[in-house]
């Protein structure tokens, strides 16, 4: 068993620094199951990538479905994240639905469909960023309902995530900046999917910022409700802000300019948030 959950850990130091980072600050004890748990969100959200068509994504995704389900219990056994992802299910009795709901959110993924409006935009960000978000807080222990921090937590760390893949995203086909955002600063599709930066793309872009530190402030103003033992889990949104502030540079453009951090600054200002909740 100890050995799929250090599959899990280097699957995620790898895949997905910023939450291998604050899963420092989780108490020893607790650490591999969040890596269960961040590896299982990475392993669905890089179905897209290593599905050919949707219907394959599907497929993929509806085995995943089972597994939580407990109908592929051999399969499951076989491959190391189900492994421990069910191991953490079990040992914290985290809710199947919740998983089942982030399955079911990055189906979205799979297509070229836009993303109709903010209210779907915000809705996917609850169901993937903050559903795992509370995931995390349960396996630190908390069991009461903290949906009013997570959520707007998830949001606007799922905000800023899909804001900095714009043209990750663009170059396959797949456009999250809201529809009814983009009408509403005369902006268009093809520009996004040709990566070209135009000021109403500009403008759209940076209303999708505001709302991203709109949700955070909502989150920290919130925070001090939380039990300090559940401070861990909410750890990767106090990266939220400097991300934000990198992409409000004059000189930002959305397709040519990455977004990143130096991990030693990361690591800094999870320490100072660990210290802070």
């Amino acid at each position: 068993m100890a050995d799929t959950f250090a599959y899990c850990e280097n699957l995620v130091r790898a895949g997905d620094k910023d939450r291998w980072l604050a899963s420092l600050f989780a108490p020893a004890d607790r650490r591999a199951y969040f890596h269960a748990l961040y590896a299982f969100n990475l392993e669905i959200a890089r179905v897209r990538e290593l599905a050919r068509e949707p219907m394959a994504g599907e497929i993929r995704l509806q085995w995943w479905r089972e597994v939580i389900a407990g109908v592929r219990p051999a399969e499951a056994a076989a491959n190391p994240v189900a492994s421990a992802l069910l191991e953490t299910i079990a040992r914290y009795g985290l809710p199947a639905q919740t998983l089942l709901d982030l399955i079911e959110a990055r189906a979205f993924d799979l297509y070229n469909d836009p993303m109709p409006t903010l209210d779907a935009f915000a809705g996917y960000g609850r169901r993937t960023a903050s559903a795992l978000i509370a995931l995390a807080a349960q396996v630190l222990g908390g069991n009461q309902d903290i949906s009013e921090v997570s959520g707007p937590a998830g949001i606007a760390y799922a905000t800023t995530g899909l804001l900095r893949a714009v043209a990750l995203h663009a170059s396959r086909g797949q456009v999250y900046v809201p529809a009814d955002v983009l009408a509403r600063h005369g902006a268009d599709v093809s520009d996004i999917l040709a990566g070209r930066t135009t000021h109403a793309l500009r403008a759209a872009l940076s209303e999708l910022r505001g709302f991203a530190a709109e949700h955070f402030d909502m989150f920290a103003t919130r925070r001090r409700a939380l039990p300090p033992a559940s401070a861990p889990a909410f750890l990767p949104v106090a990266l939220v802000p400097v991300y934000l502030k990198r992409m409000e540079r004059p000189d930002y453009d959305p397709f040519r300019t990455p977004v990143d951090v130096p991990q030693w600054r990361r690591q800094w200002i999870l320490w100072r948030a660990a210290r802070k909740m």
